[in-house]
């Protein structure tokens, strides 16, 4: 029996929920819960000490010690609708063609800032928020489960800051970034399509002889199922991140942030389950000629530098403008290598070729009275995703609009609380994505599946975020 028979692509959905993450994709996108509120196009405003954030040169407009801690809590809703998912001898892939139960009820999310003015010139800060994440569950018998069953992204960035104010008109800001990523994923093995391809060949000859030979029964293959695979990884990146301010006049700022990109090397390790057949035996014929054993895995990316221009206009006592453009350079992921040391397997190679995004945001405030601030914003956020054949169902993304409003509410001269709600609506994703492997063919890895089919989603941000100055 061919090595390569029951192959799965058990990477894939690593790939790419990783790097989507830092653009559109999957990037968390509440970090700040003060620039949430306008839609994140405050970068410019320097509202508090999540400035650290979105532009560390804001550092230098923030008196004494402050401290900013927010939660974000996410309410996803997408269902998924089959449009022609086939196994990779093209039949139809079986299984459940519908879904809308696979995102969670809802996921929350922390961030803390500290900020310190040191003297007239410098200040410095610390942060730590959740620059990405997501939680998708696929039922196991869902028509696209050779590609994806589940999926689930953790992460968290430290980030300690400089400011730098060289005069009334220059402020200067510069972070490190510790960036923890862990991921989880698992996806179904096409045994039985494997088995399929292979009847009336030399190959399913060997594999009968084989069980027959172990003591297993032949009879156990006519109703064999899906094997499944999981795998986990993990990886410390490091990066940095500049910021700058010009003060234009006393009511009007100008800004302009970078973050680098971060190289992550993720190992972790593949298990297999092959308990597809009633009899013990013959799962461990398949196994065996699966060429499958519990191994490493290795994937080496790196994520997208993103470049931001920000203004910021108090018109007068009551109102202020503020707007935003970042674009992120995704064009830089073109096709992913993951490799598994140790094995002969060949490495799963992902056909990404990402392209650019650009994200606009434009937000106001309005001081109500002497307590409450009243804030909004719009923005659009494009998505990496170039075309349908290259939408996977771990990143089944398109292009949102979000809208957003938010008050800070004024406690006493030393504290306020932010409370922040956004809603964000996705255009309807059409994918048809296609692995460029087969089970059939050595030298590389994947399922040969076409998982095909649309994608609605929306969902609800809510934050809350407690400051204090001293």
């Amino acid at each position: 029996m061919n090595p390569k028979i029951l192959t799965l692509t058990i990477a894939t959905a690593l790939g790419a929920v990783t790097l989507s993450s830092h653009a559109s994709g999957y990037r968390f996108g509440s970090q700040s819960v003060s620039a949430q509120s306008t839609a994140e196009a405050n970068s410019a405003e320097a509202a508090d000490a999540s400035t650290i954030f979105t532009n560390p040169a804001g550092l230098t407009y923030l008196d004494g010690t402050q401290i900013a801690v927010g939660v974000t809590a996410v309410v996803p809703h997408s269902t998924f609708s089959d449009t022609g998912s086939r196994r990779f001898t093209g039949t139809t892939s079986g299984g459940l063609t519908t879904q809308d139960s696979y995102t969670p009820g809802m996921v929350a999310a922390p961030s803390l800032y500290v900020s310190k003015k040191i003297n007239d010139q410098w200040a410095a800060g610390f942060g730590l928020f959740v620059p990405y994440g997501t939680k998708l569950d696929y039922d196991n018998n869902w028509s696209g489960r050779y590609a994806l069953t589940n999926v689930k992204l953790e992460s968290f960035n430290l980030n300690p800051s400089v400011g730098f104010k060289l005069n009334e008109q220059h402020s200067f800001g510069f972070g490190l970034n510790a960036q923890f990523m862990k991921a989880n994923l698992g996806q179904g093995v096409d045994v039985p399509g494997s088995i399929a391809a292979l009847a009336g060949t030399p190959a399913a000859t060997a594999l009968l002889r084989a069980i027959v030979a172990s003591g297993g029964n032949p009879a156990a293959l006519a109703s064999v199922k899906d094997g499944h695979g999981s795998m986990n990884g993990e990886d410390w990146g490091y990066g940095w991140n500049l910021g700058y301010l010009f003060q234009l006049d006393p009511n009007t700022r100008l800004g302009l942030s970078y973050r680098s990109a971060i190289s992550h090397k993720l190992k972790g390790s593949a298990v297999w389950d092959f308990n597809v057949t009633t009899d013990p035996l013959v799962n461990k014929i398949i196994a065996a000629n699966s060429a499958k054993n519990n191994s490493a895995v290795l994937l080496d990316i790196h994520t997208p530098e993103s470049f931001s221009i920000s203004g910021f206009r108090q018109i007068n006592t009551e109102w202020a403008v503020m707007g935003d453009a970042t674009w992120t350079r995704t064009s830089r992921l073109k096709d992913l290598n993951i490799q598994f040391p140790g094995t002969v397997q060949g490495d799963e190679v992902i056909l990404q070729n990402w392209k650019n995004t650009w994200r606009f945001s434009a937000g106001a405030s309005y001081k109500l009275d002497e307590k409450f601030t009243l804030r909004g914003g719009l923005a659009y956020d494009q998505s990496p995703v170039a075309g349908t054949n290259l939408r996977h169902p771990a990143l089944p993304d398109a292009d949102r609009l979000q809208l957003s409003a938010g008050t800070n509410w004024k406690l006493n001269n030393n504290s306020s609380v932010d409370l922040e709600y956004s809603y964000l609506h996705f255009q309807d994703a059409d994918g048809s994505y296609k692995n460029s492997c087969s089970p059939l063919i050595s030298g590389c890895t994947g399922n040969g599946e076409l998982t095909k089919g649309t994608w609605k989603t929306h969902l609800n941000m809510i934050s809350v975020a407690y400051n204090y100055k001293f």
